[in-house]
Parts: structure tokens; sequence; C-alpha cells
């Protein structure tokens, strides 16, 4: 069984091979070159078709459509390779979580954080994690409000670590941590914190029901926990809608 990611590569991949293997022989009988970008558009249609039949989301439909023409129209841009490798390496300093565990970055905003702060208040003095804290949008204002709570806030991500350690400077009651949320004891906490993606969910809670104490916390941001039942969900009031469901150890 394909992971995800090796899912769509090998959707693409079945869609190039497919248009080639039919292209190829036929111009070459004719003896005249391969039109790339006729070739594109119908790789981009093909792949279009065998996304719908295996019922893709609809954005990643789009991305099969538009994949190969957008790599044709680049390449006709003559842009050195360079330039593309110093954009991967700067993506993946940023979103390593996206491309090793389908985790994207998320920004908290200023509505969560607050409805967070009620929550932590009306708890009182706590240990609180965040796993996967991207620039610290939600801990730093966090240790800001509630001095008397500490937060921890764990990120893989080079670049987005260090942009979120130095937002996090002067703050005692706050420890930035570089690391593989999979590795965090949540045993050391009595809150936790994650806003992630749908496909983790499932081995989280896992992580979550095998280490966390009883009576702590568990709050997901926006992405319910399959098969789980939230004691409390808090529908915090901005757009998009980002409800935070609460699972109660």
């Amino acid at each position: 069984m394909f992971s995800p990611p090796l899912r769509q590569l090998a959707l693409q991949g079945a869609a190039v091979i497919l248009v080639l293997s039919l292209a190829w022989p036929y111009f070459g009988v004719q003896g005249e070159a391969l039109p790339w970008r006729e070739t594109s558009l119908a790789i981009g249609g093909v792949a279009l078709l065998f996304a719908t039949l295996s019922r893709q989301a609809w954005w990643w439909r789009l991305i099969h459509a538009l994949f190969m023409p957008l790599v044709w129209a680049t390449y006709q841009l003559a842009i050195d390779p360079g330039w593309f490798l110093l954009a991967a390496i700067l993506l993946l300093l940023v979103y390593r979580g996206a491309l090793s565990g389908q985790v994207p970055l998320y920004l908290s905003n200023r509505q969560t954080v607050q409805a967070l702060a009620e929550l932590l208040a009306e708890r009182g003095p706590c240990r609180f994690i965040d796993l996967g804290a991207g620039l610290g949008s939600t801990v730093v204002p966090l240790a800001d409000n509630l001095p008397e709570h500490r937060f921890t806030g764990v990120e893989n991500a080079p670049l987005t670590w260090l942009a979120g350690r130095l937002l996090g400077i002067g703050r005692p009651n706050l420890a930035w941590r570089w690391g593989d949320l999979w590795q965090a004891d949540l045993g050391e906490h009595d809150v936790v914190y994650a806003f992630l993606s749908p496909a983790p969910m499932s081995q989280l809670w896992e992580k979550v029901q095998a280490e966390m104490k009883p009576g702590s916390l568990f709050i997901s941001n926006s992405f319910p926990v399959p098969g789980a039942t939230p004691e409390r969900i808090i529908e915090v009031d901005c757009v998009p809608p980002r409800p935070l469901y609460c699972y109660q150890r």
C-alpha cells in the first residue's frame, strides 16, 4: 500500500508513461519531433482523468491537471537550475513537516490564541506543549498572557524553528525545542495542543492515550480524532472556522 505522497506520484507517473508510450512511437514513425507543449497538455488531461477515477480530492485533481503543463511552461523560461535548487532547499527548511509527515505549516490566529488563553486560565497554572509549533504563533502570545503557566513548543523544520526561537527570546516560561513531535514525552504536560492535519490524527491519538496522564487535556485545532468523541468543542469566531476539539484524559 503506497503512502499518500507516493500514491500521487504513481498516478502522475502512470499518466506520463501512458501518453509517452503512445506519442513517441506515433511521431517516430512520422519522423517528427515530439510536440512537448501538446504532450504536456495530454499528460495533464490523462492525469486529471486518473485522479477523478481514483476519487482524489479536488485540489489533487487540479494539481495533476496543471503539473506537467506548468513544467513545460517553466522550461520555456530558461531559468538557471540553481534557482530551483535554492527553492527546494528553502521549502525543505520551512515545510519539512509537510514532506515527512503530511503536516503543513499552519499558523494559529489571534482568536484561537484568545480561546486557548481563556481555557488555560480556567484550568489554572499548567504545563502546555504545542506539537508542531511553527513560528510560535500559539505559544509565544500565550507565554506573554499567562506568565504562571509553562509552555513548550516543538518544531522540526529548521528555518521555522529558528524563527520561533528568535521570537520566543525573553520569555522564561517558554521552552523552545528542536525535535520530532513523535519523540516528545506527552506525559510531562497537562495540556497537549496540535494543529496538524487529518493524516496523523489516528496515530497521534494512540500516542496521547499511551502517554498522557489522567486528568490531562488534548486539544486538536480544526481536525477531530477519528472515532473519538471530544468532551468539548470550542467554536472559535474566525473565518475559516477553526474549532478546538478537546479530549479529556
